[in-house]
C-alpha cells in the first residue's frame, strides 16, 4: 500500500477500526521516529513549549483554521503537536507532584483537542521533560493520539528534515 487512501481503506475493510476504537484508551506508545514519514502534501508540526492555557487555546483554533484551509481533509494535510517543557501538562491526567499541580485547566481544552484528533492530529511527548521533572508516564492521558517521543526539541528538528513545516503559537 502506498497511499494513506489505500491504508484507510484497508483498515476499513478489514474491521481494524473498530479494534482501533477499542484500543483509544490505551498508554501512549514510544513513536519510533524512523517510521514517521511526510504522507501528505502538507505536513506541519504546533511546538508546545508553553503552559499559557490561553496559547493552547490560540493554537488549537489555528490547527482549525489550518484545516479549513484544506477543507478539514486529513488526505491533504497533517498536523502534529510536539510538546515539552510546560506544554506537556494539557496532556496529564494527574498534575499531582509536578510543577502544575496547582495549575487551572479548564478540561474543555483537551476535549477540544481530541476533536482534532478526528482529522489525524497527534501529539508527540517528550521524554526527557518527564524524566527531568520526574513526573510519572503514567499520568500521561490514555488517548491512543498521544505518543512519547525521547526528546521534544529533537523531534521538532527530525520532523522539519521531513518536510514538515514549523509553526509556534505566542
Amino acid at each position: 500500500m502506498k497511499n494513506r487512501r489505500e491504508v484507510f481503506g484497508a483498515l476499513i475493510g478489514s474491521g481494524a477500526v473498530l479494534a482501533a476504537a477499542s484500543a483509544a484508551r490505551s498508554n501512549p506508545v514510544a513513536l519510533n521516529m524512523a517510521e514517521v514519514k511526510k504522507d501528505t502534501d502538507i505536513a506541519c508540526l504546533y511546538h508546545c513549549d508553553f503552559g499559557d492555557p490561553g496559547r493552547f487555546s490560540q493554537m488549537m483554533q489555528n490547527m482549525l483554521n489550518h484545516y479549513s484551509a484544506y477543507e478539514f481533509d486529513s488526505l491533504k494535510l497533517k498536523l502534529v503537536v510536539v510538546a515539552h517543557g510546560a506544554g506537556l501538562k494539557f496532556f496529564l491526567d494527574d498534575r499531582k507532584d509536578t510543577p502544575w499541580e496547582k495549575d487551572e485547566i479548564d478540561p474543555d481544552l483537551f476535549k477540544r483537542f481530541t476533536g482534532l484528533t478526528k482529522y489525524g492530529v497527534e501529539a508527540y511527548l517528550c521524554q526527557i521533560t518527564y524524566k527531568r521533572l520526574k513526573i510519572d508516564p503514567a499520568k500521561t492521558r490514555k488517548e491512543s493520539f498521544l505518543k512519547f517521543v525521547p526528546s521534544g526539541v529533537a523531534t521538532v528538528a527530525e520532523l522539519q528534515t521531513k518536510g514538515f513545516a514549523y509553526l509556534k503559537v505566542g
